[in-house]
C-alpha cells in the first residue's frame, strides 16, 4: 500500500490483520501456539539486525547483544514456520531508501524472510512509488512480486460518512448524541480533506476535550476549537479551483 501520509495505510493494514487473525482462530479453535499474523515497522534509519531484531521483538524472542543477524534470522523464521504464520504485515516502508547500504541490505532481508517463510507479506509506506521503491535491481524484484494498492482521501461519498459513523460508534462520551457527526460529515471532509488520519485526530481530540471540560459529547462548536494538522490545515486554506 502507498499514498500519501494520513490516508489510513497502517488503519487499513492493523485491521486486515485482525480480520485475518479472527478467521484464523474460528478455524482453528483452542490451538495454541498459532501466531496467524506478524506486524512489525521499517525502525528509522534501519539496517538488515534492526529489521529482524523487530521480527524477534514482535515475537517475543529473547536476543543478545553478542547474537549476529544470521543466528536472529533463523530463530524468527524457525518459530514463523512452526506458528503457522500466514501474513506478514512490514509498515513504515519508506524508512527504507534502497540508494543506501543498509536500505538495499534490509531490502536482501525482507526479501529473504518472504522465500523462507510461507505467508503473505504486505507492506505499507508514505509515496512509495515516487520514493524509488522499485527503481534498480532490488526495486525491479520488488515490482516484480507485488502489487500496489494506492491510498487516497476519501472523496464525500456515502464511504466517507460510513467511516464518521463508525467513528462515533466507538465513542464512550456519556451525554454525546448518536447521529451528531453523522450529521457534520460534510463539515468534517470540508475540515480533513477527507484524510482519514486528520478526521481521527479531529474527532478524538474533541473527545478528550469533552471529557476534560465534563460535557461528555461533542458538537460542532467543540470540533471547531481543535487545531488540526498542519497538513490539514492547509488543505483547507488553499483556494479552490
Amino acid at each position: 500500500m502507498s499514498g500519501p501520509a494520513g490516508t489510513g495505510k497502517t488503519t487499513a493494514l492493523t485491521q486486515f490483520g485482525k480480520t485475518i487473525e479472527a478467521i484464523d482462530r474460528r478455524r482453528h479453535p483452542g490451538v495454541d501456539g498459532r501466531i496467524p499474523v506478524v506486524y512489525v515497522t521499517v525502525p528509522p534509519a534501519a539496517t538488515s539486525r534492526m529489521l529482524a531484531v523487530e521480527f524477534a521483538r514482535f515475537l517475543g524472542l529473547p536476543v543478545t547483544t553478542r547474537a549476529n543477524i544470521t543466528d536472529v534470522i533463523e530463530a524468527v523464521c524457525g518459530v514463523l514456520i512452526d506458528a503457522r504464520v500466514t501474513v506478514v504485515c512490514v509498515d513504515e516502508l519508506h524508512n527504507l531508501s534502497l540508494a543506501t547500504r543498509n536500505g538495499a541490505e534490509v531490502s536482501d532481508t525482507l526479501k529473504y524472510f518472504s522465500e523462507r517463510i510461507p505467508a503473505t507479506f504486505i507492506y505499507a509506506g508514505v509515496d512509495r512509488e515516487a520514493g524509488g521503491l522499485f527503481d534498480g535491481t532490488r526495486g525491479r524484484q520488488i515490482a516484480g512480486r507485488f502489487g500496489v494498492i494506492e491510498t487516497v482521501p476519501f472523496p464525500r461519498t456515502e464511504e466517507w460518512t460510513g467511516l464518521v459513523t463508525t467513528l462515533e460508534q466507538a465513542l464512550r462520551l456519556h451525554h454525546h448524541r448518536s447521529g451528531t457527526l453523522e450529521g457534520l460529515a460534510h463539515y468534517l471532509h470540508d475540515r480533513t480533506g477527507g484524510m482519514i488520519g486528520s478526521l481521527s485526530h479531529l474527532i478524538r481530540g474533541a473527545a478528550i476535550d469533552a471529557i476534560l471540560d465534563g460535557t461528555e459529547k461533542i458538537t460542532r462548536k467543540s470540533l471547531q476549537k481543535v487545531k488540526l494538522d498542519r497538513a490539514a490545515q492547509k488543505r483547507r486554506a488553499r483556494p479552490a479551483s
